[in-house]
């Protein structure tokens, strides 16, 4: 997650309880996440520090830009903490052809630990493994 959006503390805090991902084409997690999966969170450049229980997810096929600003509205409290959507999250969403929401519970805080992405990509920001094991530094 971008540090600078300050997100983790509101996940932390129970004010964000959605994560949205907004895509030019279907990558990770479309369609490979589901209730009942755990995520986890960190901000860029630091450890994991949290996990949560996924509770549902819902995919869009956004047909304009006007349409990705009325479904980031829908969510902007949950997704941000915000009702207000701040122009950097706009432009952000802009000309993109999907989006997915995952909604979350049961956030706990975790020991740290560190990831290696080695084979996903040095800037994969988002990973769908089956054990946590196969990422987890020690």
């Amino acid at each position: 997650m971008k540090k600078q959006w300050g997100l983790v503390p509101k996940i932390l805090n129970g004010e964000k309880t959605v994560e949205s991902r907004w895509y030019k084409n279907k990558i990770t997690p479309w369609d490979k996440i589901k209730p009942g999966d755990t995520i986890y969170f960190k901000d860029s450049g630091e450890k994991v520090s949290l996990k949560a229980n996924v509770t549902g997810v819902e995919q869009y096929k956004i047909r304009s830009n006007e349409h990705a600003r009325e479904i980031m509205e829908k969510y902007s409290l949950q997704d941000l903490g915000a009702v207000e959507i701040a122009e950097t999250i706009k432009k952000y969403i802009s000309n993109k052809n999907y989006a997915i929401f995952v909604h979350f519970d049961d956030v706990k805080k975790i020991e740290p630990f560190d990831i290696d992405k080695t084979g996903f990509g040095i800037q994969a920001a988002w990973l769908t493994i089956h054990s946590l094991e196969k990422i987890k530094r020690t």
